[in-house]
Parts: structure tokens; C-alpha cells; sequence
């Protein structure tokens, strides 16, 4: 037998449910129909499935076989999907949910060609997939779909100049202003991400110990001060109500010691060796909570 049943080839005796009674037309594998089979069978398998009772056995046996023998249309459609780098399993997955939603939804009744009713169901559903889930960052769907635009215009321009398209020739292609394809070329940089951590591999094809945020991004000294405050608050909580004004009027209203001194009816060198006694106790502190940590 071929690796694809003929229509011909079909049994056209009926599978017995567990009461005895006929059930739908009997086709052994029905994943392995040909396309032009299939699409003749779909019609009969339709026209049953709108005369059985939903949710009886024969009724799932004929929904089932028409998923397994339409998903050479699922096949087709994601084979349109292969250059996105995805695994073509996930891409057939998802297409048979559209297959799936299109076997619930289609009416024989309306005289409407299976294939033409449910080929946009099943590509919707991938476009979809890939909108929702294959984005590293979240953008407007408006930018996601002036990305593929713009994929399309640069490739076209690419081949009619035999070079890269300034951004004002991909504007007057594309009939939009330079600004919206920058922002469109801005937003194509969120549609894939590499971890800070990733290891880079040299030149000569050899894995080294490097990886990317040895040579991108610098240290925010901002972000120690951070720990520092955090470290910092529980201490200045402890202080009296003196020491705590005598750092708020140094450091936060940023008063000279001499100014500390004539608002307080301290001298400016008293306030000096105040300051520098709260310093230091603060600095030990900090330091006994590293350690400890």
C-alpha cells in the first residue's frame, strides 16, 4: 500500500460503537490521506457531524478524524513559518488549534470550500503565537507588524539597489515619514534578547570563559548607595534626637559647621567633633552589618 491512502481505498463499512449501531466511515490511519482524498472525505465527514449528537462517540470519532486527516493543511501552513527560527513542532501545534476552532465553527450548509475557510484560521493562529509569545520585550502590535513591512521593503529595495536602503528611500518605499521607520527599525531590536550571562565564543570557533556583560554596560556607582541606605536607615533610627538634627542640618540642608553651631548654641569646632564621632559610629555600624551579612 502506498504511504498515503487513496480515497478509493477507504472502507466504506461502518465502525461499530460499543451499542452495536454504525458509526462513521471507518478510515484505518486517517493521517495518512492524501491531500485530494481528504478533501472529498471532509465533505461526507462533515455532512455526518452535523447529524450526530454532540458528544456521543461517534460523534468525537468523526470530529477526530477530521483533524487527523486536514492536518496536511496545518503542515502547509506552518511550512510558510520556517524561516522564523521556531520549532516547526510548536508552529504545527499551535496550527492545529486553528484547525481545530475551524472543524467547530464550519457549516457544510453554507456551500463554502473547507480549505479556503479554514487555511486563515490556522495562520492566524501562528501569527498570533508568534505576537504574543516570540517577543523578548513587549511592543505595539502596530510596531510588530511595521517590522514585518519594513523586513519586506529593505529586502526589496536590497535586491533593486544591490546595497543596504538609506532610511529615507525604505520612508518613501514604504509611504511613511523617516521618523516611523526609525521607530519601527528601534522596535525590530525587541523581537529577540541574549542573556547578560551568555558565553561568547572567539573567533577561531573555541569557547572562552567571556560573556557579554564583560564588554557591554558600566558599573552604576548609584546602586551602592542604595545598599548603602538601606544599610544606613536602621542606624540613624537608633540615634537621639540631637545626633539625628545634626546630620539632617549638615547633610540634608547642607548648613556650614558654623551655621550648625550658631542655630544649635554650639561652637563651630564642637559641632566638627560631633560630626565626626556620628561618622565614624555610623561607618562601624555599617561594617559590623557586613560582616555579619
Amino acid at each position: 500500500m502506498d504511504s498515503t491512502m487513496s480515497g478509493t481505498d477507504v472502507t466504506a463499512d461502518r465502525a461499530r460503537t460499543t451499542d452495536g449501531e454504525a458509526s462513521a466511515y471507518d478510515i484505518p490511519d486517517p493521517g495518512r490521506v492524501a491531500p485530494l482524498d481528504a478533501r472529498e472525505l471532509s465533505r461526507q465527514f462533515f455532512r455526518r457531524l452535523a447529524e450526530l449528537e454532540e458528544g456521543t462517540e461517534e460523534y468525537q470519532y468523526t470530529r477526530n478524524t477530521l483533524i487527523e486527516m486536514n492536518m496536511s493543511l496545518v503542515r502547509f501552513a506552518a511550512g510558510r513559518f520556517r524561516h522564523r527560527g521556531d520549532d516547526m513542532e510548536d508552529i504545527v501545534q499551535v496550527g492545529t488549534i486553528g484547525l481545530i476552532k475551524a472543524i467547530d465553527r464550519f457549516e457544510i450548509s453554507r456551500e463554502v470550500e473547507f480549505t479556503s475557510f479554514v487555511l486563515p484560521y490556522i495562520t492566524g493562529e501562528i501569527k498570533r503565537f508568534f505576537r504574543d509569545t516570540t517577543w523578548a520585550v513587549h511592543v505595539p502590535r502596530r510596531l510588530q507588524e511595521l517590522r514585518l513591512e519594513l523586513a519586506k521593503a529593505r529586502d526589496e529595495l536590497c535586491s533593486r539597489l544591490d546595497r543596504e536602503p538609506t532610511t529615507a528611500e525604505l520612508a518613501t518605499l514604504m509611504d511613511l515619514s523617516e521618523g516611523q521607520v526609525v521607530e519601527a527599525q528601534l522596535a525590530s531590536n525587541g523581537y529577540t534578547s541574549a542573556s547578560l550571562d551568555a558565553a561568547l565564543t572567539g573567533d577561531n570557533g573555541q569557547d572562552g570563559e567571556s560573556v557579554l556583560a564583560d564588554f557591554i554596560g558600566v558599573e552604576d556607582g548609584a546602586m551602592e548607595l542604595v545598599e548603602d541606605f538601606h544599610a544606613l536607615a536602621p542606624l540613624l533610627a537608633k540615634l537621639p534626637e540631637r545626633d539625628r538634627k545634626l546630620l539632617h542640618l549638615r547633610f540634608v540642608e547642607e548648613l556650614t559647621q558654623s551655621e550648625i553651631g550658631e542655630r544649635l548654641g554650639y561652637s563651630q569646632m564642637h559641632v566638627s567633633r560631633l560630626i565626626k564621632q556620628l561618622i565614624a559610629k555610623l561607618r562601624t555600624g555599617m561594617l559590623a552589618e557586613a560582616d555579619t551579612a
